[in-house]
């Protein structure tokens, strides 16, 4: 073959290989690297902690508002490490049947908690007319559905969730009763809807600035 022939080709393939999307994280998994997650959970040490620590981003208190404490991408290989973890009797030869013919996801968790101008208890006036007193409710343990979690990909495309869910969080005395504290919010995604290196997680609270974070997926399994 003629050198400016290959040439010609070897430009041509380049250039495709640049217009199509680059996968960051791992996904599907191979065998070798479902083992890795496997053995990377069952470390129990500080390894462990500093694995999946990557994947989180905590964020400051806001002026006003509720506390977006953190955000966090986990990718497949870092949900099977966490799966691991929680599973103290789990195999290696298990770890793999269960991953086999599963359709891979990422899921995006927000950590929310209270602050001064944004707590457990709601003032309400005690009666619509202008001027009654002030009393308090309770907020209600499913308040985390007024907040609107949004992902999109590095071109700005809105990611729809396969599913959206929350769990309040109590903090419970040992005398008795427990207090809100706020709430998690879980979203799951089909992993192939981040094709390229980077994502985007807005979380707009009811009251209090929206909280916008980037994710450079590059660095992720």
């Amino acid at each position: 073959m003629p050198s400016q022939l290959r040439f010609t080709l070897a430009a041509l393939t380049a250039a495709f290989l640049l217009c199509q999307p680059l996968r960051a994280f791992d996904s599907p998994l191979s065998d070798e690297a479902v083992r890795e997650a496997y053995f990377l959970g069952q470390r129990h040490d500080d390894s462990l902690a500093v694995a999946l620590a990557k994947y989180k981003k905590a964020l400051p208190l806001p002026e006003t508002g509720p506390h977006i404490a953190s955000v966090t991408f986990f990718t497949p290989f870092a949900l099977l490490v966490e799966a691991s973890s929680q599973h103290p009797s789990y195999s290696a030869q298990q770890a793999a049947l269960d991953h086999r013919g599963q359709k891979e996801t990422v899921q995006i968790i927000v950590e929310i908690r209270f602050t001064d101008s944004y707590g457990a208890y709601i003032v309400r006036p005690t009666s619509s007319s202008s001027g009654a007193p002030k009393g308090f409710a309770f907020r209600p343990y499913n308040f985390w559905k007024d907040f609107d979690v949004q992902a999109f990909s590095a071109d700005e495309e809105e990611v729809l969730p396969l599913s959206f869910s929350g769990e309040p969080s109590v903090l419970c005395s040992d005398t008795g009763g427990c207090t809100l504290t706020g709430a998690t919010v879980t979203l799951e995604f089909p992993a192939d809807a981040f094709p390229s290196d980077s994502a985007t997680v807005l979380v707009t609270p009811p009251e209090g600035e929206a909280v916008s974070v980037d994710f450079d997926l590059s660095s992720f399994r």
